[in-house]
């Protein structure tokens, strides 16, 4: 084919629109093409895994974010609602490298392709959480973290250690609002180091020597906030299990509000920061002073009331008649003695013969139920002729022959069995 020379069998129009001297052809609009675009993308894509750096990141105020996607040779639009932003429990930085799930679209409006993030992890981290989540679960399997374990914590406290770094902000802050609270209190640092290769062996090696000591009655572990991987020594087995398994009550005091690890799951109280751990050990000496003068008014308050209503008493008693006429309160006691005396006589003899009556009834019923009443309405008792023999109910149990002794109402007879007669059984007996 020589250039220039149009072929119509070689054009991208289907021939079937072809006619001679024209050509019918299939037009769309920008929004038509673009919708097509859109629903072949999400059709055969759709949701997918993808992993790049956040760059360009923006947050309008509609709480929504903005970035762009990108490895060494592309870029992808990327948005992530409000709804699971407001969920990552992390702030999205550029220059993040992050793993997404979400759904491959095209935002029309501008022709351009994009991914709508439901999931975010943080590169490197997603594994370290599922690591971790299933430590959480393992422990929380054998009752590390069961409520029913927790221990209250002392009232006032002999001694309080503290596990943590001594040169932290942690440590100042806490000393600062101890003394502040109980100047008196008695405060045992165990240095150790919260970060790093060595930290999670030191801070469980002294917890074990806290209680092989046995001198504090309190245990605060913590440090200041920071990283995921700043705090991952207090999410260490080893750390966990010495303060599950402490014998001293643990206050654990990781980190900032948002900051949660394994070790608070495990401690007897967490506290949100260092500074509440110091508050939930030990009282304010100023409140306790105001209490106690508080529950000597009180007590003082109470014993004068109680004296104010026992001197009433006595003043009563002193204007009552027995105090003032003593004679004739003993003779009006007299008389009601002597009333009661001529009285009791007639009580008691009615007393009597009602018993008497109940007694002779008793006795009747008795008599009714008498052996000996049964034998004087014309029956016997028959016994064999010998000597403990047992009285005979069926004329089966004799043969000829046999002795016999029979009891009447007034004496007994021996008789001589000559012929038995017995009886049929009935069908019911």
């Amino acid at each position: 084919m020589s250039r220039g020379f149009f072929d119509p069998s070689r054009s991208p129009v289907p021939r079937a629109h072809a006619e001679p001297g024209a050509f019918r052809r299939k037009v769309y609009t920008v929004s038509e093409l673009t919708a097509l675009v859109k629903g072949a993308v999400e059709e055969k894509v759709g949701a997918v895994w993808v992993e790049g750096e956040v760059s360009n990141l923006s947050r309008p105020a509609s709480g929504h974010v903005y970035f762009t996607l990108k490895d060494e040779r592309a870029q992808l639009q990327a948005v992530l609602w409000r709804s699971v932003a407001s969920r990552l429990g992390f702030t999205l930085e550029d220059g993040d490298q992050v793993l997404v799930f979400g759904r491959l679209t095209v935002y029309e409006p501008r022709g351009q392709h994009q991914i709508v993030i439901e999931r975010v992890e943080l590169e490197g981290l997603g594994a370290l959480q599922r690591a971790l989540e299933e430590l959480r679960a393992r422990l929380a399997k054998e009752g590390l973290f069961d409520p029913a374990r927790k221990r209250a914590l002392p009232f006032l406290p002999r001694a309080i250690g503290i596990v943590t770094s001594p040169s932290g902000a942690a440590i100042h802050d806490m000393l600062e609002v101890i003394w502040e609270r109980f100047p008196r209190a008695r405060v045992v640092l165990r240095p150790v180091r919260v970060q790093g290769e060595f930290a999670a062996a030191e801070i469980a090696q002294a917890i074990r020597e806290f209680d092989a000591w046995g001198g504090a009655d309190v245990l605060i572990v913590g440090r200041g906030g920071g990283s995921a991987e700043d705090l991952s020594a207090f999410n260490d087995e080893e750390v966990v299990r010495a303060v599950a398994g402490s014998r001293t009550p643990v206050v654990s005091a990781v980190g900032h509000e948002v900051d949660v690890t394994l070790t608070d799951f495990a401690a007897d109280v967490h506290a949100l920061t260092p500074t509440e751990a110091a508050v939930r050990v030990v009282p304010r000496l100023r409140d306790l002073l105001e209490e106690l003068d508080s529950s000597a008014r009180r007590a003082a308050s109470a014993v004068g009331s109680r004296l104010d209503a026992e001197r009433e008493r006595v003043r009563l008693l002193e204007r009552s008649y027995g105090l003032h006429a003593p004679h004739e309160f003993v003779a009006r006691e007299r008389q009601r003695l002597d009333d009661f005396a001529s009285r009791l006589p007639a009580a008691l003899g009615r007393g009597l013969a009602s018993a008497r009556e109940r007694l002779a009834e008793l006795s009747g019923r008795l008599g009714g139920l008498s052996p000996l009443a049964v034998l004087a309405r014309g029956y016997t008792i028959t016994r064999r002729a010998r000597e403990g023999s047992r009285p005979l109910r069926d004329a089966s149990e004799l043969s000829p022959g046999d002795r016999i002794t029979t009891r009447f109402a007034r004496g007994e007879a021996d008789s001589l069995v000559e012929k038995v007669r017995r009886t049929p059984r009935s069908r019911g007996g």
